[in-house]
């Protein structure tokens, strides 16, 4: 196990196209830290640096206190799951999870031992002498992860590993995955531009956008309490209403720091019942009433401006398509930001 640091590490392509803008991030021993954002954000070009299969163009990497900068991919003791499993076809699963370790010159009897504990902890033992194309997409993903234990690394790096299973499978391999490294306590570095395997999986959440972090964090504490603009509206499903301050002066109680001139407000905490304590209370017309199972969400155009909102409501219940309703909001649950600068301002 090891901690990673990286300090003002940069990565620019040839044509002066920035990827990375000098970024910090101190990853601690044991922890698992996801990487999440849009297509073109550079987490995987970070991925990759930490990995060694992208050159650093300014800045440090270090890995367990040592810096790896200069260091090859097979030097840096990490271990490296795909998005397309890179297993061996011609050679069974007990053959993919030896391989790395014979090139290494392991003992037989510790590659029997790793090889079994591996396929013990991932339920993979009645798989071990069948080739990849007898196996289904979890199972070869379990396979390419059994790949990594046995190495015993000091860091796995993830590379959005569960995007080629179906949703049902990818549930169950994110409980898998964090089962998985809590029991190993390897730290860990996951990237993935899914916000709920994002909020599922990380000890701590990197929002990154542009090449540049946004915000670091618990999950919910982004959640709660966006920095910017921006992890406004990439975390949390359905995203945050983005409000004009103008229109909700005289909505209710609003008393907004200096500089504010939009107010998010999640869809969750807009309710249909006056709440105890200060609040605003919002007038919309319902335009698509969506039912999705455990709640329902509300597609609404607000009176006096057409914005469309969204409110997450409880299942079932009583609003038609149509009707005008009376939305009330916490002014507890405002979240003021300012356009410009595009950060928060309280």
């Amino acid at each position: 196990m090891a901690s990673i640091d990286i300090s003002g590490v940069k990565k620019i392509y040839a044509g002066n196209v920035t990827a990375i803008h000098s970024l910090d991030l101190a990853i601690p021993d044991g922890e698992l830290v996801v990487l999440v954002g849009p297509s073109g954000c550079g987490k995987s070009t970070l991925l990759r640096m930490i990995a060694g299969l992208e050159a650093i163009t300014e800045g440090t990497i270090s890995i367990d206190g040592t810096v790896v900068n200069t260091k090859e991919p097979a030097e840096r003791d990490i271990a490296m799951v795909f998005q397309n499993y890179a297993l061996y076809p011609h050679m069974t699963v007990r053959g993919n999870l030896e391989y790395g370790l014979k090139n290494r010159g392991t003992p037989r009897d510790e590659i029997d031992r790793r090889v079994t504990e591996a396929a013990r902890i991932l339920e993979i033992e009645p798989f071990l002498d069948r080739r990849p194309r007898q196996l289904s997409g979890g199972q070869r993903q379990r396979v390419a992860m059994g790949r990594a234990i046995v190495r015993q690394p000091k860091a796995f790096l993830f590379d959005e590993p569960l995007s080629n299973l179906d949703a049902k499978l990818r549930g169950q391999m994110r409980i898998e995955i964090k089962r998985l490294q809590r029991n190993l306590a390897t730290t860990s570095v996951y990237v993935t531009h899914d916000q709920l395997e994002a909020m599922t999986l990380a000890d701590r959440l990197v929002v990154m956008n542009g090449g540049r972090i946004e915000q670091v964090g618990k999950p919910l504490a982004l959640y709660e309490r966006p920095a910017t603009l921006f992890v406004a509206g990439f975390i949390g499903s359905p995203p945050m209403n983005l409000i004009d301050v103008a229109y909700l002066r005289d909505k209710g109680v609003l008393a907004l720091p200096d500089g504010t001139d939009l107010v998010g407000i999640r869809p969750d905490t807009i309710q249909l019942a006056p709440p105890e304590g200060p609040h605003i209370t919002l007038n919309a017309t319902v335009e698509l009433y969506e039912p999705i199972g455990g709640e329902s969400h509300l597609h609404m155009r607000l009176d006096g401006n057409g914005q469309l909102i969204v409110a997450a409501v409880p299942a079932r219940t009583a609003v038609t398509e149509g009707a005008e309703t009376a939305l009330y909001v916490s002014t507890a649950d405002l979240h003021p930001f300012n356009q410009e600068t595009g950060r928060r301002t309280d």
